[in-house]
C-alpha cells in the first residue's frame, strides 16, 4: 500500500506547547496540583483576597522577592516547597486560567518576571549543589531501583530552567522593548563562561557524563538533554541564524554569494514514490510475463530515437510510468530476459494530458541545485586532459590551456563558472599558512563567540561528552534490546509504585515509548547543531568531534536506528493528547479508557519522530561527506537496502538526505545494483546537486587507492592536533621565546617550592645532587 505524502514542516522546533508539554512525564502529572496548593498555601499567608493576575507589577516583584529569599533556607524541604511555587508561576498560574492561551500568555509574563529578578541565578545555584550532593548519589547507586521520587529537587529545577530558556529564547511580535532586552541579555549571560569560568551548557554536559559513568543514576536524562539542547539552540542560534551567519562568513572572506538558499529550495520539494518493494517486483514481473504473447516486432531505429530523446523529467507521470518499466524488467536480480528487450524499447506511449496549470505553477523549472565543482576537481580534469593530450603535467596550473583542444578549453570554461570555495577551504588553506610562519603572521584573532567558548570549554573531555551522548541514543533507540550493562534512562518516568490494573500499565507503556523518543530528539538535535556551528566556526573544530563520534560507532549505531519498520517509527501514536501540558490543567479530564489510549492521536505522523529520523541522517551526511573511508564504512555495513526502506516515508526533506548518502555510495555498489536500482538513481538525478566531475553513477572512475581506514584518519587527527595546540595551547610559543643566558638572573629567579621542603633539603640533595654519578668527558663529547 503506497504511503501519503506527509505534510510536514521542518524546522528548529516544533510549536511552543508540543516543546512545553515534552518536558514532562505522564507520570508527573499529579505534580501540576502539589506546585499549586504550595504556591496557593504561601501567596494567601501574604496577600489576602487576591488572585495572582489581579495583581499590580510592583506587587508581583515584591512576592517573587520574597520567593527568591526563602529560596537561601537550609531546610530542603521548606526549599522544595519554595520551588515548586517558582514553578507554578513558571507554568502560568494555569488555576486561574480558562485557556490554554491564557496560561501560555500568563507563563510568559512570569518568565520574564523571574528572570528579570534574578532566579535563573539563584537556580543555578541549587542546581551545583544538588549535581554535587554526594550523599544523594552514593544512595541512588545503591539503590535497586530508581524512580521520579529520587530525582524530585533536580526535576523541579530543570522544569523551572527549561521553561525559561524555552519561553525567552521565542520571539513574538507583541514583545515589549524591556523583553527584547532581556532577552539579549540573557542570551549572552547563557553563552559566556560566567558560571565557575565556564558557560551553562557545559554544566549540563558535565550532568550527561555523571550520569552515563553510572556516578548518578538519579538525574533525570530528558530534562537535561532537552534543556542542554535547546541552551544550545539559544546562545548559538537555529537553521536560519545559521545561514545568515554563512552568508556573513562569506562575505567576510570576499567569497561569492551562496547559488541558493539551501532552506528554501529543501522546501519547495516534493516528495518521490518510493522504489518498489520485492512483493511488488514479483508481481510485475508477472505482468510483463503475461503481457509477453502480445509481443511486437522489433522497431525502427527512428522509433529508438524517439525514445532516447524524451526527456524522462518533463513530466512527472511520464517518469513514473518509465520507471516502473524498468523495474518490472528488472525483476529482482535485475536481470533482463533477452526475449523481453523488445518491449523495453517501443516507442513511448502517448504523452499523458497535461495537469492543470496552478498546480505547476510553484514548481521550480529545471534541477532544484545549482551545480558545484572544487578547485580540486578542476586540477583533476586539467591533469587527466594534459597526460591524454600532452604527455605531461603542470601540478596545480588550473590557468594554462597551451595544447589542448577547443572542447577541453570551453570544459574547463563552464567548470570555472560554477566553481564553488567553501568557508572550510579557506579555513584548511588559512590554517596551512599559520602553521608554515608562525612567526611572519603572528597571532590569529579569534572571535569570541558562544561557539568558540564551548567548544573551548568541551575539549579537554570532548570524548567523553560525545561517547555519554551515544550511550544515550543507543539506550533510547527503539531497535535496542534491554541488557543488564546498559543505561537505566527511565529514572525519571517510572513511578514509585509500579502499575497494577492493564489501563495503569498502557498509559506507563505510552510514557515510557514517549520518553525515549524524546531522548532521541534532544540528541539528535543538539548533536546535528553542535557540528553546523562547529564547521562553520571552525573546520577544525568540527572534524575532531566527527572523529570522536565515528570512533565510537555513530555510523553503525545510525544505520541500526533505521534497520527497523521506519514507517510504523514515524506514525506511532505514543501521545495521549488530554495528558499534555497545558491543556491538562486546564480542562476536565475525561476518563481515559484502554480503547482510546490504543487510538491514539488522528495525526498522520509523529512530529518528533520524522524531525528526528532527518536530523539522524543529516548527522551520518555530515560525518562521511567527502570522507572515502567513512563511505566505505557504508558499503561495509551493507546500508543501501537499509536507506532504500527509508524512502518509502514520502517526505521530500528526508527522502533528499537519504539520497544524498546513497549517491555517494554507488559507485561502489556494483553494476547489478544500480540496474535493479533505477527508480533510485533517476530520483538522485532529480533530487540531489550535481557535481559536474562526480561519476557517481556508473563507478568507471572508482578511486584505486586501497581502502585504508587508519591512514585516512591518523592524517585528519594530526591537522586537528595541530590546529589545537597551535590555538589553545598555552606553551605554544615556547621555542621562540628568548632564553634568559644571564647566570645571576637565572639563580636569582623565585622557584614556588612545598612549605614542608625545608624539612627534607638535606635528603633530596644527597639524592639528587651528590650520589647521581655525572660523566662530564660524555658531555664534552656529545656538545663537540
Amino acid at each position: 500500500m503506497e504511503s501519503p505524502n506527509l505534510e510536514f514542516e521542518y524546522g528548529d522546533t516544533d510549536s511552543l506547547t508540543a516543546e512545553l508539554s515534552e518536558i514532562y512525564s505522564y507520570t508527573e502529572e499529579p505534580e501540576f496540583a502539589l506546585n499549586r496548593d504550595y504556591f496557593e498555601e504561601d501567596f494567601r499567608s501574604h496577600v489576602r483576597g487576591r488572585r495572582w493576575i489581579e495583581l499590580g507589577q510592583e506587587q508581583q516583584r515584591a512576592y517573587v522577592m520574597r520567593l527568591l529569599d526563602a529560596l537561601e533556607v537550609t531546610d530542603r524541604d521548606k526549599r522544595l516547597k519554595v520551588a515548586r511555587a517558582i514553578l507554578y508561576l513558571a507554568q502560568g498560574v494555569f488555576d486561574e486560567c480558562d485557556t490554554d492561551a491564557d496560561v501560555i500568555h500568563w507563563s510568559r509574563h512570569n518568565v520574564f518576571l523571574l528572570y528579570d529578578m534574578g532566579i535563573f541565578t539563584a537556580l543555578l545555584e541549587l542546581l551545583s549543589m544538588e549535581i554535587d550532593n554526594n550523599q544523594a548519589c552514593s544512595s541512588a547507586v545503591r539503590k535497586p531501583a530508581i524512580s521520579l521520587a529520587d530525582s524530585t529537587e533536580l526535576r523541579v529545577l530543570l522544569s523551572i530552567m527549561y521553561l525559561m530558556v524555552e519561553t525567552i529564547r521565542l520571539q513574538t511580535e507583541d514583545d515589549r522593548p524591556e523583553w527584547r532586552t532581556a532577552r539579549e541579555a540573557f542570551k549572552t549571560e547563557l553563552g559566556s563562561p560566567l558560571y565557575n569560568g565556564e558557560p551553562f551548557a557545559l554544566l549540563l554536559f558535565t550532568m550527561v557524563t555523571k550520569f552515563c559513568s553510572m556516578n548518578a543514576p538519579h538525574f533525570p536524562m530528558k530534562k537535561v538533554l532537552l534543556l542542554l539542547w535547546k541552551t544550545i539552540l539559544f546562545t548559538m542560534g537555529g537553521f536560519e541564524e545559521l545561514q545568515e551567519m554563512k552568508v556573513r562568513g562569506r562575505e567576510r572572506l570576499s567569497l561569492p554569494p551562496l547559488p541558493e538558499d539551501s532552506i528554501k529550495v529543501v522546501r519547495s520539494m516534493r516528495a518521490a514514490s518510493p522504489p518498489a518493494s520485492a512483493m511488488e517486483l514479483i508481481e510485475q514481473q508477472q505482468q510483463a510475463k503475461r503481457g509477453r504473447r502480445s509481443r511486437r516486432p522489433l522497431v525502427k531505429q527512428d522509433s529508438l530515437d524517439t525514445y532516447n530523446e524524451r526527456d524522462p523529467f518533463k513530466n512527472d507521470d511520464a517518469r513514473d510510468e518509465e520507471e516502473d518499466g524498468e523495474e518490472a524488467d528488472s525483476g529482482i536480480e535485475g536481470e533482463v530476459d533477452p526475449l523481453d528487450r523488445d518491449v523495453i524499447i517501443q516507442p513511448p506511449p502517448p504523452p499523458p494530458p497535461l495537469r492543470p496549470p496552478t498546480e505547476r505553477a510553484s514548481l521550480p523549472k529545471g534541477l532544484p541545485w545549482a551545480p558545484k565543482v572544487r578547485e580540486k576537481d578542476i586540477e583533476h580534469f586539467l591533469e587527466t586532459s594534459r597526460n591524454k593530450f600532452i604527455g605531461f603535467t603542470l601540478g596545480n596550473d588550473t590557468e594554462t590551456l597551451v595544447g589542448l583542444p577547443r572542447p577541453i578549453h570551453e570544459s574547463v570554461k563552464t567548470l570555472k563558472q560554477h566553481k564553488y570555495v567553501s568557508i572550510a577551504e579557506m579555513q584548511i588553506k588559512r590554517e596551512e599558512e599559520l602553521q608554515q610562519c608562525p612567526m611572519t603572521l603572528g597571532e590569529e584573532d579569534v572571535d569570541e563567540n558562544p561557539t568558540e567558548i564551548l567548544y573551548l570549554g568541551m575539549l579537554p573531555n570532548l570524548s567523553q561528552y560525545v561517547i555519554a551522548l551515544l550511550k544515550l541514543l543507543l539506550a533510547a533507540a527503539p531497535t535496542s534490546k534491554a541488557k543488564t550493562d546498559s543505561i537505566n534512562i527511565l529514572a525519571d518516568v517510572l513511578p514509585e509504585e509500579m502499575p497494577i490494573t492493564v489501563l495503569q500499565s498502557m498509559k506507563l507503556g505510552i510514557d515510557v515509548n514517549r520518553h525515549k523518543e524524546i531522548i532521541v530528539k534532544a540528541i539528535s538535535a543538539l548533536l546535528l547543531l553542535l557540528l553546523k556551528h562547529l564547521k562553520l566556526n571552525h573546520i577544525y573544530q568540527f572534524e575532531i568531534v566527527s572523529q570522536h563520534l565515528v570512533f565510537a560507532n555513530c555510523i553503525p549505531l545510525i544505520l541500526k536506528f533505521f534497520n527497523q519498520n521506519i514507517m510504523s517509527y514515524i506514525s506511532a501514536k505514543n501521545s495521549i493528547c488530554v495528558l499534555d501540558f497545558p491543556h491538562c490543567v486546564v480542562h476536565e479530564m475525561p476518563e481515559l479508557t484502554a480503547e482510546s489510549l490504543e487510538a491514539g492521536d488522528s495525526n498522520q505522523f509523529c512530529w518528533r519522530n520524522l524531525f528526528s529520523c532527518i536530523n539522524l541522517l543529516r548527522i551520518l551526511n555530515k560525518l562521511t561527506k567527502w570522507k572515502h573511508s567513512r563511505t566505505m564504512m557504508l558499503v561495509v555495513f551493507k546500508s543501501a537496502p537499509i536507506l532504500k526502506r527509508a524512502l518509502k516515508v514520502k517526505q521530500a526533506m528526508m527522502q533528499l538526505y537519504v539520497l544524498k548518502l546513497l549517491k555517494i555510495q554507488t559507485k561502489y555498489l556494483g553494476r547489478q545494483w544500480r540496474k535493479s536500482n533505477m527508480k533510485t538513481m533517476s530520483a538522485i538525478y532529480q533530487k540531489v546537486r550535481h557535481r559536474l566531475n562526480d561519476d557517481w553513477a556508473y563507478g568507471n572512475d572508482i578511486d584505486a587507492r586501497p581502502w585504508d581506514f587508519q591512514a585516512e584518519e591518523c592524517a585528519l587527527r594530526e591537522s586537528i592536533e595541530k590546529f589545537n595546540s597551535r590555538r589553545y595551547d598555552k606553551n605554544q610559543n615556547g621555542e621562540f621565546a628568548p632564553v634568559d643566558n644571564c647566570l645571576q638572573s637565572v639563580l636569582g629567579q623565585r622557584v614556588e617550592l612545598p612549605e614542608d621542603f625545608h624539612y627534607s633539603y638535606e635528603m633530596w640533595l644527597e639524592r639528587e645532587v651528590f650520589s647521581q654519578p655525572i660523566q662530564w668527558e660524555g658531555l664534552l663529547q656529545q656538545a663537540q
